[in-house]
């Protein structure tokens, strides 16, 4: 299994997966014209895309998958209150194929697990791929650090994980109160110590873990590695999914 992801942030969202024959998309946050140049980049196309999967209704993971299915011709996979709840102007989509939050997807031999999360969604999922005995988390929006989640993680090979913001950064930031209040809350967002106090109990399997979804004016990427570093040591790889170009290519 290979993984980059294309971008990870509130300005967008989209992870590519390579298992056996499927290759598959997570969110569609970006433009088509940005995903199919960061997907060359990395010497793949986006017109080979088996299935692009939906997370949930915010349009930074979902107002780019009606450009994606008509462009591309990529398949959708959402569920139905998440395709109702999408106000970004999705157009016409002929290719929607539903699922059912917590539902599990078969796609070219690859096993899809959707995790219904506390996120302040529609109807939220996260994901764990499986292919050939790996398991790989993209688990981003999560809300809180919900119980399946500490189940989940010591399950997996290697994960994307949310780590969004720093509660000093966050807390002495310009956001209005309210807005500090959704992050913070228990539908928001992971803080850096929540993640790592989830990767802390994930035991010694993950082979690396792709800190995501880092928040540009509550976050910075050395704070985030620093406090994971402070709380895990050297146990496990850190690498970074980046709010403004693609990554590298990580296997599994």
């Amino acid at each position: 299994m290979v993984t980059f992801s294309l971008q990870s942030g509130s300005n967008g969202n989209s992870i590519y997966v390579e298992a056996g024959d499927a290759r598959l998309l997570f969110d569609a946050g970006i433009s088509g014209k940005q995903a199919e140049g960061r997907m060359r980049v990395r010497r793949r196309e986006i017109r080979d895309v088996t299935a692009l999967i939906i997370s949930h209704d915010h349009n930074d993971h979902i107002r780019c998958a009606g450009v994606y299915q008509r462009k591309y011709k990529l398949p959708v996979y959402m569920t139905p209150p998440t395709h109702q709840a999408a106000d970004c102007g999705l157009g016409p989509l002929r290719d929607v194929r539903y699922f059912k939050a917590g539902q599990r997807l078969e796609l070219d031999g690859v096993i899809v697990h959707t995790i219904p999360t506390p996120h302040d969604a529609a109807d939220g999922v996260a994901f764990v791929v499986q292919h050939d005995g790996r398991r790989l988390g993209i688990l981003t929006d999560l809300g809180h650090p919900f119980g399946t989640l500490r189940k989940v993680l010591p399950t997996l090979d290697a994960v994307y994980l949310e780590s969004n913001y720093d509660p000093e950064m966050l807390a002495s930031g310009p956001y209005p109160r309210y807005l500090k209040e959704r992050i913070r809350g228990g539908r928001g967002h992971l803080s850096n110590d929540q993640a790592a106090d989830l990767v802390r109990s994930a035991g010694r399997k993950l082979r690396w873990v792709a800190l995501a979804h880092l928040s540009e004016v509550n976050n910075d990427p050395d704070l985030a590695f620093d406090t994971h570093r402070r709380r895990l040591g050297r146990r496990f790889p850190l690498r970074l999914a980046s709010r403004y170009d693609v990554s590298e290519v990580m296997e599994i």
